[in-house]
């Protein structure tokens, strides 16, 4: 290889990663898009309730992986903002737990998923299995995929799942 010529650099997960991780918390915060607030606004919201410094302009570079060197002190500030760990945007088992945790927070929004779940509370396990039996092949013909929550037959998804505004503090 001569000196002119640079080898094209190897793509960098962590740095392909952090757009998407971004767009899902806001997505999560705000899952209706018509209600979402623009980068503006959600940097004033940002630097309101945290104290920290990110504009609109930068906010939207960062989501958009326009820009992709984000300071440490940005990435607290999100993260505290957010109410994930920071490790949140740098680590896949981490952003794995919180993504399953913002999953089932989505999914109890809806009145009659958390009427259904209520309901099955205190079955069985061999009846709770033939529900979610029932459930899969329901989504199977209404040509929907699996459901993104991974089974836990502990029935419990762990600490800091509740009501869709509960915060997720610590990535765990």
């Amino acid at each position: 290889m001569s000196s002119g010529s640079q080898a094209p650099r190897p793509e960098r997960p962590l740095v392909r990663k952090f757009d998407q991780r971004l767009r899902d918390l806001i997505a999560a915060l705000y899952p209706d898009e018509r209600k979402r607030p623009g980068y503006a606004r959600l940097a004033k919201e940002i630097r309101e309730k945290t104290g920290g410094a990110i504009s609109g302009t930068y906010l939207w570079e960062l989501a958009t992986g326009k820009k992709r060197n984000v300071t440490l002190e940005q990435l607290d500030v999100l993260a505290e903002f957010f109410g994930v760990a920071a490790e949140y945007f740098l680590n896949d088992e981490v952003a794995d737990r919180v993504n399953t945790q913002l999953a089932l927070a989505s999914a109890l929004r809806d009145t009659r998923v958390r009427n259904l779940a209520l309901r099955a509370e205190g079955l069985s396990p061999a009846t709770l299995d033939a529900l979610l039996m029932m459930v899969n092949e329901a989504r199977k013909v209404s040509g929907r995929p699996p459901a993104g929550i991974a089974d836990d037959p502990g029935g419990a998804t762990g600490p800091g799942t509740g009501p869709a505004d509960d915060r997720i503090a610590d990535g765990t």
